[in-house]
This record gives structure tokens, sequence and C-alpha cells, in this order.
């Protein structure tokens, strides 16, 4: 099933210089003063007996979803224009690999501060770290999540949201576009209700961030997944506004392709999060809400 907007977008011959842009340092701006008001919030700081950082952080938070939008819908106009022909396409191809490998490295830092902890609960070389885990793991005294509850009703909602965006990429290559974006819509409300349940999880967690070695590690590898959940689906509703626009055919849908490939690797993580922490990181301890 093809329509009009499935004609081929005509390459412009050669690579592409873009315009000078404004949005590299205004999203600077925005993030020095997300940072800035990050700080001042954190520490309850004030400026003349006012306490300004809820609101710098807002107005930071508000400008680099601004800028967000005004860069893509930048990059959206050159693509429309030709601009990405194979060689800009090649380059765009590599940058995002290079991207998610950067992405991996991250997680991998998390991942290994959560098994440092795990192997090594009565490290003498960590300062106190025998007094808060008493030589066990998870540390004693400590209940953790039953992964075989919401984790895994989230770990199935998330493999079923990236095998709905597998099958949208499929539908678009075929050129159906009303399964494409049905399937595509699937993913994104899929990855919807995974944010929902882990805030849930989250407020009720039998334990806290603070003065926790295992809580530390465990909300900062999944809160950071979490985060890359929550840039997925933004990313995955751009394309689906995109694509009621009629701006992606079989053969032009670099951006699609991104965040599908974004969307997978941030299933993937998941996967080892749910494996690695939840199942064996926790096991041996006492459930919450278990007998006894």
């Amino acid at each position: 099933m093809t329509d009009a907007t499935d004609t081929a977008i005509p390459d412009r011959p050669g690579f592409h210089l873009v315009e000078p842009s404004a949005w590299p340092i205004v999203g600077a701006a925005f993030a020095f003063l997300s940072a800035f008001g990050l700080i001042f919030y954190m520490h309850d700081l004030t400026i003349a007996g006012t306490r300004v950082g809820p609101g710098l952080l807002a107005i930071g938070i508000a400008g680099i979803l601004f800028t967000m939008a005004g860069w893509w819908r930048d990059v959206v106009a050159e693509a429309q224009d030709g601009y990405h022909n194979v060689l800009v396409r090649y380059g765009l191809t590599l940058g995002m690999i290079l991207f998610i490998a950067s992405e991996v490295m991250f997680f991998v830092a998390w991942f290994w501060a959560f098994f440092w902890g795990a192997l090594y609960p009565a490290d003498p070389q960590v300062y106190g770290r025998l007094d808060f885990t008493g030589g066990i793991w998870p540390p004693k005294g400590t209940e953790v999540i039953n992964p075989l509850e919401l984790p895994l009703m989230n770990t199935f909602v998330l493999l079923t949201s990236s095998f709905a965006v597998n099958v949208a990429h499929d539908e678009l290559r075929e050129g159906d576009r009303p399964r494409f974006k049905g399937f595509l819509a699937l993913g994104i409300a899929l990855g919807v209700l995974f944010v929902f349940t882990q805030a849930y999880e989250y407020i009720h967690a039998p334990f806290s961030f603070k003065n926790s070695v295992y809580g530390a590690t465990f909300f900062m590898a999944t809160g950071f997944h979490g985060a890359h959940v929550i840039i997925g689906v933004i990313f995955l509703f751009v394309c689906l506004v995109r694509a009621w626009l009629g701006q992606f055919t079989p053969r032009h849908h670099v951006g699609f392709q991104f965040a599908a490939w974004y969307w997978h690797f941030v299933d993937v993580v998941w996967i080892f999060l749910f494996s690695c922490i939840y199942i064996w990181g926790s096991w041996g301890a006492a459930i919450e809400g278990g007998a006894g």
C-alpha cells in the first residue's frame, strides 16, 4: 500500500554544509541554567532569601526542550529538502552507531558500580563498606523489590514495545503506512506504560537512595535507564508526528531508523538490568512484603 508521499525525495549532490545555527549556544546556555538550578535545588540554596532552584531548573528544562524542538525542526527541513543524500546518511549512520556505543559504555559504568558492591561487600579497601553491608549482598536488613511482580511485567511491556517498533519498521519498508503508524503508536503507548509503572515502583520501593550502597547503585542504574526510556518515547513520538505528515518513505526514513535502533538498545539494557540487578543482585534477600 503506497500513496503520493512515498515518492522518493530527490537527493542533492555532494556533501551538505549546514547553515550557521544558534541552537548549539542556546542549548548550552539552557543546559548550564538547568545544572545551576539543580545545584541550588539539591542544596536548598537561596538568593536574597528566595529559593530560586526550582524556578531556574524549570526554565532550564523548558529551554532544553525548546532547543530540541527547534534543532530537530531544522534537521527535518534539511532532510525534506533533499540534503540528506547517501553520503550524508552514511555519516549520520556512523554518528548514531558511535553514540549508541558511548551509551553502552555509560551503562557499563553503572553496572560496574553495582557488581563491585555485590561481589565485594566486605572489601577492606573501601572505607565503611563492611559497616554498611554487613559483609553480605544485598546489605543486611535490606528488603528488595520482588522481581517477579512489577519488574517482570515491565520486562514484557518493553519487549512487546520493541517488537511493535520492529514491526512498524517492516511495515514502513513495505509501504503500508496505516499499519506502520498503528504499530508505532502501540510501541509508544507501551513505552509510556513502562515509565508510569516504574515510577510507581520507585514510589513504593522498600529502600531509599540515601545511606544505602544497594539503593544508590540500584536507583542510578535503573533511573538512568528510565531517563533513556523517556528520551526514546519522545524520539518515537516525533517520528509518529512525522509519519502523519507523510515525511517518511520506504527509501528515506533515517530518522525513524535511528529511533528504532535507540529503542532496541534501551530494550537490551533493560534485559541486563532485570537479569543482573533485579534477579541476581537480590538473590537470597528478604522480599518486600514477604512472610517473615
